[in-house]
């Protein structure tokens, strides 16, 4: 039977089985043989947000996968040895062509959305340094500026929530 995160239930330092009814806790998969744990922990997400002259947040729209279509804030994976800032900075450069200085962290939130992948997103202030506004990945279509307050419509229900703060001054 695989978990939520799509691994077997088998242990990967010894093979046993694992069990889901370990002491005390929080119920998690883990081995009676050799007393490996599984934690299902979140992927870190980053973000940045770009705003224009006149306030208005640079969105993309998602090219492939379920989210097809609809708008985010240009945003992307941590990888394993990377620092959060310097991961913004690259996803936002690969999917925009623009580099950036970051600033503040406007925002922190936990994703939900998706029942496969728990997701931790950090979205951070961006400030314009070179490069030019263009697709650049494939993972997005088209780029442009929206009110904060009328975005179109959004991929990540998380977004919406960092628009919505920034359209009322919370962020």
């Amino acid at each position: 039977m695989p978990l939520p995160d799509g691994s077997r239930t088998f242990c990967p330092e010894c093979g046993a089985p694992l069990a889901f009814d370990p002491p005390g806790g929080r119920p998690r998969p883990y081995c009676r043989s050799c007393g490996f744990v599984r934690y299902l922990n979140p992927a870190v997400g980053v973000a940045v947000v770009l705003r224009d002259a006149v306030g208005r947040v640079l969105l993309g729209r998602r090219a492939t996968g379920e989210y097809a279509g609809l708008w985010c804030i240009p945003c992307g994976y941590v990888e394993w040895d990377e620092h959060v800032r310097d991961a913004a900075r690259r996803e936002f450069e690969e999917e925009t062509g623009l580099e950036v200085d970051l600033g503040a962290v406007v925002a922190v939130h936990s994703n939900f959305h998706n029942p496969r992948q728990h997701t931790v997103g950090i979205w951070f202030e961006g400030a314009v340094t070179g490069g030019t506004l263009h697709p650049m990945d494939g993972e997005l279509t088209e780029l442009a500026y929206f009110p904060a307050g009328a975005p179109p419509p959004l991929a990540f229900p998380t977004d919406a929530v960092v628009l919505a703060d920034i359209a009322a001054g919370r962020a």
